[in-house]
């Protein structure tokens, strides 16, 4: 079926109706018609499957039909701290990693970072990128659209992990092997909210590594080769949600 997303106030308490941009995509593309089945998300913590009951230019409602109190979402929040990567290579890491159940990913400048984003920029690329997080999270049948926060800072995004996350992983080449690594991913229970922080092309710098581990900050590899940065966070986001959805804890 396919999902779309709903403010809170459009879901009463046997029907709900959608509007806006949806109702075209509804109506005039997919071609869809009274009494065909769609899934409906107020983006939190509500989703349902549905009935259609009614399209106009405006609006299509529909019923209520049954509440899915488990949905598509990982037990565990994992947050992606990325590094700015050359071109658009970050609309691809958002995509891929919303599809794999990110709850949120943070965009990071740092010292070797090629790309540098003035403020007017930086608000332009980050409501486009919450746009292909939302298109991501309708593809994949997410319950909730993960958010893409402001750029930040290394120090003010390893800051914000530390306050926020109860387990923060650094992937970095010279950490040690991969059962050490196993055992940080095999650590994560739901509930638990996890940062993973992924550098640009030309690595950490020295003071940044050392400011991430007097943060709290655990290193782990990734395995013998070098990953470019849009495959490590992928890499890493597919290990732990085949471990989390695996439920063997």
């Amino acid at each position: 079926m396919y999902l779309f997303f709903v403010e809170p106030q459009q879901i009463g308490e046997t029907s709900a109706f959608i509007c806006g941009a949806d109702v075209n995509h509804i109506k005039n593309v997919l071609r869809m018609r009274i009494g065909e089945r769609i899934r409906i998300s107020n983006g939190q913590d509500a989703c349902y499957n549905c009935t259609i009951t009614g399209i106009s230019d405006e609006r299509v409602e529909v019923s209520l039909d049954e509440f899915d109190p488990v949905g598509t979402e990982l037990p565990a929040k994992i947050y992606l701290y990325q590094a700015l990567p050359k071109g658009d290579k970050m609309e691809f890491i958002i995509q891929k990693n919303v599809e794999l159940g990110i709850a949120g990913i943070v965009p990071v400048a740092t010292g070797r970072a090629v790309v540098k984003l003035d403020a007017k920029k930086a608000d332009a690329k980050v409501k486009r990128w919450q746009a292909i997080a939302e298109s991501a999270a309708k593809q994949s049948k997410r319950t909730v659209v993960p958010d893409i926060y402001h750029v930040m800072s290394f120090k003010e995004a390893v800051d914000h992990a530390a306050k926020n996350c109860g387990l923060l992983l650094f992937p970095y080449e010279n950490a040690e092997g991969i059962k050490a690594a196993k055992g940080l991913i095999d650590s994560i229970r739901p509930g638990m909210n996890v940062a993973v922080f992924i550098g640009p092309e030309g690595g950490f710098e020295s003071s940044e590594v050392e400011y991430a581990l007097q943060s709290g900050f655990k290193t782990l590899t990734l395995g013998r080769r070098i990953l470019r940065t849009e495959t490590a966070g992928m890499m890493l986001m597919s290990v732990i949600m085949f471990n989390l959805e695996s439920g063997e804890f």
